[in-house]
């Protein structure tokens, strides 16, 4: 088998998930662009680790441990990562990675003399 052809596929895969992870608005898409760029990593690894071990006689397969090893990293990623998903869906009531930008930035206004209406109407009380 040539080495052109997973390589290919692997490239094709990735620039998917890059694609996804920039054009995308909802972070569970987002996550799951960013677990197709992995396993298109891994699908190199695994490639390059039959494709060298073929050349060299080499029985380690050193290609197929470390893909073993960004599974495990890419199943506890994405634990983690849907569980914060959830809980800033929770709390916000939305996962689209814009409005959640924009709550991380704060919504302080230019002026600093205005304050908020409740400030304004605890002022005038």
């Amino acid at each position: 088998m040539h080495l052109a052809y997973p390589a290919v596929l692997s490239a094709l895969l990735f620039c998917t998930g890059v694609y996804g992870v920039l054009a995308r608005r909802n972070a569970i898409l987002v996550l799951m662009s960013v677990e197709l760029m992995l396993n298109a990593v891994n699908l190199n690894l695994v490639a390059f680790d039959v494709w060298l071990s073929g050349a060299a006689q080499e029985t380690l397969h050193s290609g197929q441990a470390l893909t073993l090893f960004t599974i495990a990293i890419a199943a506890a990623e994405i634990g983690i990562g849907l569980a914060i998903v959830l809980a800033v869906y929770r709390n916000s009531g939305t996962s689209d990675i814009d409005r959640l930008r924009d709550t991380a930035e704060g919504h302080e206004s230019d002026d600093p003399e205005a304050g908020t209406a409740a400030e304004k109407a605890e002022a005038t009380a």
